[in-house]
């Protein structure tokens, strides 16, 4: 069994939430990888118009964004090789994806300023807390994340929904709900519109 787990990748066993330790032998890939991007970071914070940031997070994340999408500068990331960006969707300035766990932006989201999307996390465990502990950040279609709203680790956002400004998300929201608080907590369902 030891063998099968030691053939699978640093960056597959990330993805699936496995705790990786500073004393992992492939450990230094995931280190190649940061010091690219806070290369790349450089360059996408100073860009001066919206399709250079695209082209330079475009770099980062290894897949071209769609050209209906917009990113304000300053834009950050640690990672960013596991963002997966969809189409038409709005960023706007000063917001930090920690992203080894996995973030996935479908179509037509809007995310407000300064919102922090984390799919990292360390255990409990005083001597083992320097590991890395991911899950997945999944955020729907038609999805609008508001100022300030920090969303957690393994936390999917249903389509439709909002998330209100400064909310500290937990749990999975579902589908055409408003979540605001600390911690969010459901405000409302939103009523389907008549288009």
């Amino acid at each position: 069994m030891a063998k099968a787990i030691e053939q699978i990748g640093v960056f597959e066993r990330l993805r699936s939430g496995e705790p990786i330790r500073l004393s992992d032998p492939e450990y230094y890939k995931i280190n190649e990888v940061v010091g690219r991007t806070i290369k790349l970071s450089q360059l996408l914070n100073t860009a001066t118009d919206v399709n250079s940031i695209r082209d330079c997070l475009s770099e980062i994340i290894g897949v071209r964004i769609d050209d209906s999408t917009t990113i304000f500068a300053p834009f950050y990331t640690n990672f960013g090789k596991f963002i997966s960006i969809g189409k038409n969707v709005f960023i706007n300035h000063a917001c930090s994806f920690l992203d080894m766990g996995g973030i996935t932006i479908e179509d037509d989201v809007l995310i407000g300023p300064k919102v922090n999307l984390i799919t990292e996390n360390h255990p409990l465990d005083p001597g083992d807390r320097k590991a890395l502990l991911t899950k997945p950040i999944i955020i729907k279609r038609n999805a609008w994340i508001g100022a300030g709203a920090t969303i957690l680790p393994g936390v999917t956002i249903g389509e439709n929904s909002v998330v209100a400004a400064g909310a500290v998300v937990s749990r999975d929201v579902p589908p055409n709900i408003v979540v605001g608080g600390v911690p969010a907590k459901i405000i409302r369902s939103i009523p389907h519109s008549k288009s």
